[in-house]
């Protein structure tokens, strides 16, 4: 019995992962990643210099596109540090109190993209279903207070979350499988009881990207509806043509994050390799192609873009 509680402890440090089984190639391998966290940053840092410099762009669909664009970069950040810092260095080490402020951040931003993503689809849904009031139900005091419902909504309910998993105690491998920290893989360390931890990050999920989910098909069962009652042919096509880039950033949002789901509830003997590449799949992919999407399929902000590269200096 003496044994077994000297084998619990509560951890000063975790240990991340790179990519397994490729250690020796970290060097190499931090060359695309380090494209890819250049490519996210800058473009998300673009879109947000067009959106605030550019007067023609401040209107509702461009101000939540600049919430997304801020939540993307914030996802970047979260992880750049550790990630890097593991194939320059091999920095595996984080303490477990920065641990959990990486968890908030990486979680925080994910339920506030989500957030801006419901955002998003219900301003195409009253730009292509009610466009007469678009301007009087999307007032720019209306979309302040939705951004700021947004960032609390995204960061109350981690509070109580990570406080639960502090209380935890450890007695297994410190040693987690991805190159950050995310709450179900740090709470499958403990040894104590997690039932009351994986109930309440279950109805954390359920009521942010879930509910989210629901809606944004639910918003556009609608739209398609609208649209197939328009009688012109060219008409259907340029509604749709508004929400391209909108579905398309829905989608590379919400399979990676089913997909790590899936892996983390049912792949218990999936290679490492899976685990590790599908989280980075995750929280990468999004912020790289977000600007990459919206620059391509929105014409007013790739016109923007392209004013700022070539505008001549005086």
């Amino acid at each position: 019995m003496s044994s077994f509680n000297q084998s619990i402890f509560h951890p000063e440090v975790f240990l991340l992962t790179g990519i397994p089984g490729l250690e020796t190639s970290h060097t190499w391998i931090s060359i695309p990643f380090c494209c890819l966290y250049a490519i996210a940053l800058s473009g998300n840092g673009m879109i947000l210099f067009v959106i605030i410099t550019e007067s023609s762009l401040h209107e509702p669909m461009y101000y939540f596109l600049s919430m997304l664009s801020f939540t993307d970069l914030g996802l970047c950040l979260s992880t750049l540090v550790t990630m890097l810092g593991i194939f320059w260095f091999n920095a595996r080490e984080i303490n477990f109190d920065a641990c959990i402020g990486q968890m908030f951040f990486i979680h925080g931003f994910t339920f506030m993209e989500s957030s801006v993503l419901l955002a998003m689809a219900f301003d195409r849904f009253i730009a292509i279903c009610n466009p007469l009031r678009y301007a009087t139900i999307l007032t720019n005091s209306r979309i302040i207070k939705v951004g700021f419902a947004i960032i609390i909504r995204g960061t109350t309910a981690l509070v109580p979350l990570l406080l639960l998993l502090k209380r935890l105690s450890f007695c297994h491998s410190h040693v987690l499988h991805h190159s950050y920290c995310f709450h179900p893989d740090v709470m499958k360390l403990s040894c104590t009881d997690t039932k009351i931890n994986s109930a309440f990050g279950l109805a954390i999920v359920i009521s942010t990207a879930g509910l989210d989910s629901v809606l944004i098909l639910l918003s556009y069962v609608l739209i398609i509806h609208s649209v197939l009652c328009i009688a012109s042919r060219e008409e259907r096509k340029k509604a749709f043509g508004t929400c391209v880039s909108h579905i398309s950033a829905v989608a590379i949002f919400y399979i990676p994050m089913i997909s790590l789901s899936l892996v983390h509830r049912f792949g218990k003997h999936a290679p490492p390799l899976v685990h590790t590449l599908i989280a980075n799949v995750y929280l990468l992919i999004p912020p790289v192609m977000n600007p990459i999407i919206y620059s391509v399929k929105t014409k007013q902000i790739r016109k923007a873009v392209l004013k700022v590269f070539l505008s001549k200096p005086i």
